[in-house]
């Protein structure tokens, strides 16, 4: 099982989750989804994000304020910005690029690359997901392309016993993407503007975010 930390009253999902975590600009949600992760990485599981939204080293300072020992932490970032804005960059142990968000095949390939690597030479059976974030990909891609995609990715984490976390911005879209898209992910958490939460996690009572 995942513990999903004090944010949520250390309430579990069990291996094979996604969660999509939906929420407008500036409540929080981003910072809720890191938290998950950090839980993760206090109890030794790997991390992996795909950010579509910040550079590597944007989501690495931001990530690394959030745990206790960033030297001891098991991350993988699949950034799709740096080479979008023209900038060169070559793949390291902790950061593998795809060409844009537009990128899907790519984006596919570095998170199996990652997910591969954190099993065979890590030894690292836990892993835990961040996509930041669908949002994103819809400005690049239509939504049944988009959903095709998320639908594959999200059995990849189903199959390899991840615990997948996925962010998207509830305002950005209509109602009709949204629905199409809530059908992929297993259990539900939306941040509100004023930072209150509703889940659709079993005993998980999260208390209001600091924005």
């Amino acid at each position: 099982m995942y513990e999903l930390g004090p944010t949520f009253g250390n309430a579990t999902l069990p291996p094979g989750t996604n969660l999509l975590v939906s929420g407008p600009p500036l409540s929080g949600k981003r910072r809720m989804a890191l938290d998950i992760l950090a839980a993760g990485s206090e109890r030794g599981e790997g991390v992996i994000v795909v950010t579509t939204r910040d550079s590597a080293s944007r989501v690495l300072n931001d990530y690394e304020a959030l745990v206790s020992d960033p030297e001891s932490v098991d991350i993988g970032i699949v950034d799709c910005v740096t080479k979008h804005q023209g900038r060169s960059a070559r793949d390291t142990d902790i950061v593998k690029y795809a060409s844009s968000p537009e990128d899907m095949t790519g984006i596919g390939i570095k998170f199996s690359e990652f997910v591969e690597e954190f099993r065979q030479e890590r030894g690292i059976e836990n892993v835990r997901v961040m996509v930041d974030s669908l949002s994103t990909l819809l400005m690049y891609s239509d939504v049944q392309t988009v959903f095709r995609f998320m639908h594959v990715f999200t059995s990849r984490i189903e199959n390899a016993d991840a615990l997948g976390v996925h962010v998207i911005e509830s305002t950005a879209h209509e109602e009709e993407t949204l629905n199409t898209l809530r059908q992929l992910f297993d259990q539900a958490v939306t941040v509100e503007e004023d930072g209150t939460v509703a889940t659709t996690i079993p005993d998980a009572s999260p208390p209001p975010l600091d924005r």
